[in-house]
């Protein structure tokens, strides 16, 4: 088992951190809360560090789980960042959701550092489970090393393609949920206004053609108006912009996700913004 910084002791990275503990890896901690680092490692283990580049020396590898481009630039190439400590060979593996430009960028300037953009899905319960499905941009040489590390906590690890292509993938991911929870969300709406029974509804239909992972984890609970499991709207929007972002590069129309993420905007004037991502039906009430 190696060495790894683990950066980002969050929703997701509290979880990851603790299978790679599990599975005998030797962390070195650093979290924006210190006392974070702290906790976890009188739980689990790990070293609390005071700056990444800290806990970067000597590490076989630096992961990363944080928020946005700012963050991960801060804590790759910023001041006390870690690339600047990270040995000759090293892997740099992140989780965050980011532009796939960073991703690229990242790469390219460090050749010497094997680099995979590495964003999940799977949200909180996967990673408290281990289960996460883990879409990976990177050379194969890079993407080969760092999937033993992986395995800890991805049930599904997939190369995409070179640097920059795992954060695509994860686009085209939220794409797709974005546009299958406004379709259920407005599914269950017309069921009440029209006065149908919502678990006879669940039933009937969750097994066809319109079955889902939101259907199966977020139906009931959306008619239950219960909001608490984890992705928040303020986090789908900034991946939305990322994503209408890109769209603006490439050329892709995506009428769908552009208006869900306005849907998403009301949700936060309305208060939602830590509220996840089902709560698209509050907005129809």
């Amino acid at each position: 088992m190696g060495t790894i910084a683990f950066v980002g002791l969050g929703v997701m990275g509290w979880p990851m951190a603790r299978h790679l503990a599990s599975a005998g890896h030797q962390l070195r901690l650093f979290n924006r809360s210190a006392e974070k680092a702290h906790l976890f490692a009188a739980a689990y283990g790990g070293t609390p560090c005071a700056t990444v580049a800290e806990a970067a020396k000597g590490a076989d590898a630096l992961i990363t789980c944080v928020g946005n481009d700012d963050d991960v630039r801060q804590v790759t190439i910023g001041p006390d960042g870690g690339f600047q400590s990270l040995a000759d060979g090293a892997l740099f593996i992140d989780h965050s959701t980011v532009s796939a430009h960073l991703a690229r960028s990242l790469a390219q300037s460090h050749p010497r550092i094997g680099c995979v953009d590495a964003p999940v899905s799977g949200g909180q319960a996967g990673a408290e489970s281990g289960q996460l499905a883990i879409m990976c941009g990177g050379t194969e040489a890079a993407v080969l090393a760092a999937t033993p590390i992986l395995q800890a906590y991805g049930r599904r690890i997939v190369r995409i393609g070179e640097a920059g292509h795992g954060q695509l993938a994860k686009m085209a991911n939220q794409i797709a949920i974005a546009g299958v929870v406004q379709g259920l969300a407005e599914a269950l709406h017309f069921a009440a206004k029209a006065g149908v029974d919502p678990d006879a509804l669940i039933d009937a239909i969750g097994q066809g053609a319109a079955q889902s992972w939101q259907m199966d984890n977020r139906a009931r609970t959306m008619v239950e108006g219960k909001f608490d499991f984890g992705f928040a709207v303020d986090l789908m929007r900034k991946d939305l912009g990322l994503v209408l972002a890109e769209a603006r590069a490439n050329g892709a129309s995506l009428p769908v996700a552009a208006l869900v993420d306005q849907f998403y905007a009301d949700v936060q004037k309305m208060g939602g913004g830590r509220n996840d991502t089902s709560s698209l039906i509050r907005r129809l009430a």
